[in-house]
């Protein structure tokens, strides 16, 4: 069965960092393009970064700058760094894998405040 399993968030002053891990099981991880979605609370859920499988990456325009997503198919393994994080980047953060059907994380918790 396909599974993401993502690990690393937590709590984080403003200005921290964090990097998220997702490693994926059960899929030809390479084919995938693989990203990364957030929820604020209240919010609706939103794109934050993906790569493809060419190695195209995009970022929502609100981490541009501050976040790196990278993927490591050896590993099956997608990341996403984190740099200089604000309190509205707090949210839950999914992992997500997309081959002709999308696969989702369970999600993790990302918090940044003072």
């Amino acid at each position: 069965q396909a599974q993401l399993v993502e690990s690393g968030g937590g709590l984080v002053q403003p200005g921290g960092s964090l990097r998220l891990s997702c490693i994926a099981s059960g899929i030809t991880f390479d084919l995938y393009t693989v990203g990364w979605y957030r929820q604020a609370p209240g919010a609706q859920r939103e794109l934050v970064a993906h790569v493809t499988r060419t190695d195209v990456v995009e970022y929502a325009d609100s981490v541009k700058g501050r976040f790196t997503i990278t993927r490591d198919n050896a590993q099956k393994t997608v990341y996403l760094q984190m740099n200089n994080l604000k309190p509205e980047d707090t949210g839950v953060y999914y992992c997500t894998a997309d081959f002709n059907r999308m696969v989702w994380g369970q999600g993790i918790q990302v918090t940044v405040s003072s």
